[in-house]
Formats: structure tokens, sequence, C-alpha cells
């Protein structure tokens, strides 16, 4: 994968190229960045980078072999871990080396792909994938034989917050440690779900969201779409490129939420003081209940982000807006002075607790029934009170 592929992210590029070149490369690195911000294809450049003993910032003036294995992610010295579940295929003591044909088509058809993308690839969009215990075994067997080339191995651990415990204790040491010319590379889009003694055996390095611009004229080269276009769909991603391909093909589930969370709150509104609505929030809570874990979690952070976006409507923060609803009727500004400074913390709180029980698999229709009732006394909180 190339460096000049990569959209924006020059200082990180600069950043991963020069210490390479220097040969400073810690052994365990760990990528943060917000979905969509190129976390993999940077670490898997970087990777290219280092294996291939590319130079002058780019991974073309190396090993030609080796550049071409990693074209066809197939380099025997780089080693994949993801999140994965049993699905139709596999039965039991699911790990990555099994999905590895599906990994390789993901990564390489968008390699700015969410894990939520990932699951509904191998078919496991309604359970919630991890990197288990089995896995953890097979990176110690893996890292234990000399590598292929004689050069560096690397191990790149995709989603590392979704190791569970037992996987997490067996690599810490192996972490700390590694065998010589072994470099792990981590990657998450947040560090506080991985174990603090994960952390800090791990140089972090922080990627920012996309800037507007980058991804404006990512679309425009890679979708040919009209300059006015691209901009509104660069302003709706939030720095997300991921994002702006899913609104573009409108295939990634907003507009579905958008009719879920407009139901939800008009049927608050209706609620206080009125038994009967009390049914209909159980019922929409029964209907998405339905659906699997993984989009009840990203129903829920989408709530967030509708919340937020309200705020700063309601704030005249305009410019920070990026949310533009479907549903004709409607009006995000006069939804927006039900939030304010006197119910926001607790809303977001409230939501992001609900999506902590969902993943610890509490019971969906208890816990969004529940989360139902205290949004409807949250909306009707007044300013200050």
């Amino acid at each position: 994968m190339l460096f000049s592929e990569i959209l924006g992210l020059t200082h990180i590029k600069s950043y991963l190229t020069t210490s390479a070149d220097r040969q400073r490369i810690p052994h365990a690195q760990l990528f943060v960045g917000p979905s969509g911000s190129g976390t993999l294809p940077a670490a898997i450049a970087y990777a290219q980078y280092i294996l291939c003993q590319n130079r002058h910032g780019e991974n073309a003036e190396g090993n030609t072999a080796c550049n071409t294995k990693f074209n066809r992610l197939a380099h025997p010295d780089l080693h994949f871990v993801y999140p994965v579940s049993t699905n139709a295929n596999v039965k039991k003591h699911a790990t990555s080396d099994q999905f590895a044909e599906a990994w390789r088509t993901f990564v390489q058809e968008n390699p700015y792909g969410s894990v939520f993308d990932w699951y509904v690839a191998i078919g496991i969009e309604k359970k919630q994938g991890q990197i288990g215990v089995d896995e953890a075994q097979e990176i110690v067997k893996k890292l234990s034989l000399k590598s292929y080339e004689g050069g560096y191995k690397v191990m790149l651990i995709w989603m590392a917050d979704k190791m569970n415990i037992a996987a997490s204790n067996k690599l810490l040491k192996l972490i700390e440690e590694p065998p010589e010319k072994t470099i792990f590379i981590l990657i998450t889009e947040d560090e506080e779900q991985l174990l603090q003694t994960i952390r800090s055996r791990c140089q972090v390095l922080h990627f920012p969201p996309l800037g507007e611009q980058v991804i404006k004229e990512a679309l425009q080269k890679s979708e040919h779409i009209s300059e006015k276009e691209a901009a509104r769909i660069a302003h709706q991603a939030n720095g997300n490129y991921n994002k702006a391909l899913h609104l573009l093909h409108q295939d990634g589930g907003d507009h579905q939420f958008e009719a879920w969370f407009i139901q939800w709150v008009r049927t608050a509104f209706k609620a206080k003081g009125n038994k009967a609505a009390i049914n209909d929030l159980i019922t929409w809570s029964e209907s998405i209940a339905t659906t699997g874990r993984e989009t009840q979690k990203r129903f829920l952070q989408y709530c967030v982000e509708f919340f937020r976006q309200a705020l700063l409507v309601n704030y005249s923060a305009e410019s920070l807006v990026f949310f533009e609803p479907n549903t004709q009727d409607f009006i995000l500004e006069k939804f927006a002075p039900f939030v304010h400074g006197g119910n926001i913390n607790n809303i977001c709180t409230e939501l992001q607790d609900a999506a902590y029980h969902i993943e610890r698999n509490g019971n969906a229709k208890i816990i969004l029934t529940d989360l139902s009732i205290k949004l409807t006394r949250l909306l009707h909180k007044k300013n200050g009170s």
C-alpha cells in the first residue's frame, strides 16, 4: 500500500517513514484514531515500508518482490489479527486465520471500513466479535518462529480493544519483551477500552479526523462526483472517510437510525402524563431489541451525536453542525431548544451506559425501555432546574 494513497495525515506519514529510515522503530505501537481516519491503511503501509526496506518516504524503492506480496496482503512476515466470531462456516474456536481470504478482500475493497462493515462481510453483524484466548495462543505460536525472509516480523492487531481479558493477559509479557525484530502494531478507536497494562507497554500515536477538504478531494477523484456534492458529503462525514462513502451510496444505516430516533423522541414527548404513550415506548424498545447488539450500540452512538448536534444548534454554533436530517417534517432547529446545558450530560451518560450494558449482554428490551423512560424525563427538564 502506497503512502501516497493514504488520505491526509502528512505529519504522521512523515514521522513513520523517518523513524523507519533512522531505525528507531518501537517494538510495540498503538495507533489511536476515530473510525475512517486511516489508522489501518497507515499501519499496513508502515509495515510494508519496514519489511520491504523501502526508502524516501514511499513503498516503491525497496524489494520489488516484497512490495508485490504486500499488494496482495500476502507477505509471510505480516500477521493480521482482528475480531471474529463463529458464523455459518466456522462453528467453534474462531480465529483470524479462518477468515484470512475475507479479510484480504475487505481491506483491498475498503481499507477505511469500520468494524461493523467487517462483521457484515463475514456474516456476524448480529454478534459481537472479539479477540479471544485462542487467538492469543496463535499469536504466541506465530511469533515464536523465525521470520520467513530473515528480517522483521510484524503483528498487526486491528481493533485491539476487542481483546478479552484472557487474551490481553496472555499477551502482556510478549508485548513487553517480544522476540528480536518483532513489531507489534495495535489499532484502536478507543484506547480507554484497552487494559492499562497493555497501553503502558506501547508507544501511542494519535490520528486526527480527516479534514473536510481532504475528504472532498478524495470523493471527487475516486467517486467522480461534483465539487458541490463532494463538499456536502465531506461536511456531513465529520472527518470519517468511511462514513462519507456510506453517505454517498446511502448504505450506512443512518437513514434507518434517523427514523428510529425521530420516532423515539416524538413518543417521549407524548409520554409525559400520557400512560398510553408509555406502551408506545415499550413497543419501540421491543422493536430495536430485535436487532443485533452491534446495531443497537451503533444506534445509541448515533443518538449521542444527534443530541450533541442539537445542542450546538441551540447555542448558535451552526458552523460546527454537520447533521442534516432527511425527514421532511422534522426540523432540527425546533427540536434543539429541548437539548441544553441542564440535560445534555445526563442524556449522553444514559445513552453511553445503555451501550455499555448492551455490550455486556444485558437484556436489550429492559435496557432500552429504562432508557426511554429516563429520556422522557430529561427532555422535559428545564434549563437550570
